[in-house]
């Protein structure tokens, strides 16, 4: 009689043999568990600066002259040729889901919706000013309940000198995450346990400060009693899953060293699009080497961060210049913002290529992985939230519906549904059974308001 592997590892949990096999057996139940069922994965890629239904859209696709008129259509993609921007991912047009008419007006609108746009609120946000995080957003949420090494992975690129800012994503109420914005920052962070020099150094020197820290107040936790006691409790269980992070990272040492990206020239560019060309690459080995389940690649987000430039791809002129309909050597606003979201798209296509090479159960990585790609800003530079374009890559092992364009009626008319419906349909996908993610829109009456996944997403 053969055991399966959960089998073996149930009679070998207990015993002496255990404590010194602990790390491998750890290993090994990951992958029984893995081939029984394979793990989601979320891939958020955040452009700022609004992104208009058009840029998206197949030209044969017609849509209501005027905006009222609009109703729901489901329509297949295989006979329409995609847009410019979106052509790096033809070879992927079945996985393709483009969905618009979702509105979000509960976020406010403007340059910018900060944390709003993976939450689902309105974080008071002015200008130069991101707001503030009133609640989870939906790529922690995802992390969070997918689990990881890091829960959540925050990587993004801005014009200014800025290591880490805090743009568009939220543990909770009040708890911004950090959007790493420098590639050699990230590396360390995520890497540091198998790079050299200096990277490696900072991993082991933190790793030691945390044993150290963790002994020093567990003798002080001997002391006190009554609420002091449960604060330095509160201390010790989020060191210890600090001190729990950096352990299990040097489990999976030889993992990492196989999966992380060879740092070159692009990690210290001075260039935008190298530096984003490097995120992306940080991003891809972040989830090939099983360190996260959720991660978001931010591109410009946030208020004061959607002027960058794109001098990589010969646009020396601020997207904040292009909202205004700006023009620039020869290059009308359209065209210059079209080229840009092409580029967005050519390092998501790259991106794919790398999860798609990785087998997984009768797969690859890429069947469990769901990437979805949305502006900060909605439908345009000084946007209005009446409707959010997104466009959805994935098949969530087959429960996800691709090739396809779907466009929900107007603001306020039967079918109509709101942003916080799409993030509640990945909830599900992830086995989180909520109706509805955000804070829905108090305008919206009868069937213009639902709660629930959306259908026509699903397979």
């Amino acid at each position: 009689m053969f055991l399966s592997r959960r089998d073996v590892l149930k009679g070998f949990s207990v015993g002496a043999g255990s404590l010194v096999l602990a790390p491998v057996l750890r290993q090994i139940e990951a992958q029984a568990a893995a081939s029984a069922k394979s793990p989601l994965r979320f891939v958020f890629v955040v452009e700022g600066n609004g992104l208009p239904w058009q840029q998206v859209t197949p030209a044969t696709i017609k849509r209501g002259k005027q905006d009222r008129e609009r109703q729901k259509q489901v329509i297949p993609l295989a006979d329409h040729e995609l847009p410019s921007a979106l052509k790096p991912i033809n070879a992927w047009k079945d996985r393709l889901t483009v969905v618009t008419g979702l509105s979000g007006r509960v976020c406010g609108g403007g340059h910018s919706n900060n944390f709003g746009a993976l939450g689902v609120y309105n974080c008071d946000g002015g200008v130069g000013n991101s707001g503030a995080a009133k609640a989870e957003t939906i790529d922690v949420a995802l992390g969070k309940h997918l689990g990881g090494i890091f829960p959540h992975v925050g990587l993004g690129m801005i014009e200014q000198e800025q290591s880490v800012v805090y743009n568009c994503s939220a543990w909770d109420k009040g708890k911004p995450m950090p959007t790493t914005c420098h590639p050699e920052v990230a590396y360390a962070s995520l890497f540091g346990s198998v790079a050299g020099g200096s990277a490696k150094q900072e991993f082991l020197a933190r790793t030691n400060v945390l044993d150290f820290l963790l002994d020093d107040i567990r003798r002080l936790e001997k002391l006190v009693a009554g609420p002091e006691r449960e604060k330095l409790e509160a201390h010790i269980a989020s060191y210890e899953a600090m001190r729990d992070r950096q352990s299990r990272l040097n489990e999976i040492e030889n993992t990492l060293r196989e999966k992380a990206p060879v740092v070159g020239d692009k990690y210290k560019s001075a260039v935008e699009t190298d530096r984003l060309d490097a995120q992306f690459d940080i991003a891809a080995a972040a989830l090939i080497g099983g360190l996260t389940n959720s991660v978001t690649l931010a591109s410009g987000v946030g208020d004061p961060y959607f002027g960058v430039k794109f001098t990589g791809l010969g646009i020396n002129f601020g997207k904040h210049g292009i909202g205004h309909g700006g023009n620039y050597n020869g290059m009308t606003w359209d065209v210059m913002s079209t080229k840009i979201r092409g580029f967005h798209f050519e390092l998501i296509a790259r991106m794919m290529t790398k999860l798609q090479a990785v087998p997984e159960g009768s797969g690859t990585m890429l069947d469990n992985t769901v990437i979805v790609y949305l502006s900060d800003a909605a439908e345009g530079h000084h946007s209005r939230c009446w409707e959010w374009p997104m466009v959805v890559l994935g098949t969530a092992g087959g429960r996800l519906q691709g090739g396809q364009y779907v466009e929900y009626p107007y603001w306020g008319l039967p079918g109509h549904r709101e942003m916080g419906n799409l993030y509640a349909t990945l909830l599900h996908l992830a086995g989180d059974q909520r109706d509805y993610f955000g804070v829905r829109d108090p305008m919206l009456k009868g069937d213009a308001r639902g709660d629930g996944p959306l259908p026509e997403l699903l397979a």
